[in-house]
């Protein structure tokens, strides 16, 4: 084997590795997309499967050229950049992908602080929720995980109270207690959430998880869903919103400790809140 020979083959096999590369991370790129905010498109979700399917071609092709020892310095040259090419694309896709994602929470952070700027209440409690619901999912086991897509749950969490815009301002910042009619409006802020999501076609599946997030596990909860027919995205949220309500101060009450608040899911679970979720919960250390 001569010289070129010995180059046409080092660059067919650095191509072939390096497009077995490109399929995982491809694949990667593929998992950590596959959320309401980026991957949900049908129209998206198809150029990604012919992307892979494409993908395994073109590496079968790399190793068929490879064994059959056919292939010279032009085609070797032409395989090893089209790896790097592919390469570089993933890349570039993963970050576009990170900043799409990025902007669009930020986006959702800035519409949350309107809400809240409506109602002194709410300050700080939407990031509250999605931080403590982020934490929950970690500590969630894997039959649990698999079922959600973390992007979408942290996102759903952060907005969960974004119905509160269609709230008059009197009865989100009345300091004593709502009647009857004013605790109605207060109640449907769910469902105005969820009919202010469902009008954007990416985030229509986590439209139930914001309308359900105050549903009761023995179904007297807002809308009467009972147990396991609440999404479970809505029974975590639930238990981070819970919390965060208890703990944090509002006009109508002082803070409350974390023992007291840890006691309190104690004491609801199985009623209000989820069992299994709150015993998570409570499982997490303290810090």
């Amino acid at each position: 084997m001569d010289t070129v020979d010995e180059i046409v083959l080092i660059l067919i096999c650095a191509g072939a590795v390096l497009m077995i590369v490109d399929v995982i991370r491809y694949g990667y790129f593929l998992r950590k997309t596959n959320n309401v905010l980026i991957g949900s498109q049908r129209q998206l979700v198809f150029w990604k499967n012919l992307a892979w399917v494409l993908l395994f071609f073109f590496l079968l092709g790399y190793i068929f050229i490879a064994l059959s020892g056919k292939a010279d310095m032009v085609v070797a040259g032409v395989l090893f950049g089209g790896a790097v090419f592919v390469a570089i694309v993933n890349r570039l896709m993963l970050e576009l992908a990170k900043s799409a994602q990025s902007n669009a929470i930020a986006t959702a952070q800035m519409l949350i602080r309107i809400v809240e700027l409506r109602d002194p209440n709410l300050n700080g409690h939407s990031i509250h929720v999605q931080t403590l619901t982020d934490l929950i999912y970690k500590y969630l086991p894997k039959k649990y995980q698999t079922q959600i897509n973390p992007v979408s749950l942290s996102y759903a969490a952060l907005i969960h109270d974004i119905g509160k815009i269609g709230v008059p301002e009197a009865v989100l910042n009345k300091p004593g207690k709502l009647d009857a009619e004013e605790w109605k409006q207060m109640k449907n802020h769910p469902a105005y959430g969820a009919e202010i999501i469902s009008r954007v076609h990416a985030l229509r599946p986590i439209a139930d998880w914001v309308k359900y997030h105050h549903e009761r596990i023995d179904g007297k909860g807002y809308y009467g869903v009972p147990g396991d027919e609440i999404p479970l995205a809505s029974r975590i949220i639930a238990v981070a919103d819970t919390y965060s309500a208890i703990t944090m101060k509002r006009t109508y009450k002082d803070a409350r400790s974390y023992d007291v608040a840890i006691g309190i899911l104690e004491d609801v679970k199985g009623s209000q809140l989820d069992e299994d979720i709150v015993n998570i919960f409570v499982k997490i250390p303290k810090e």
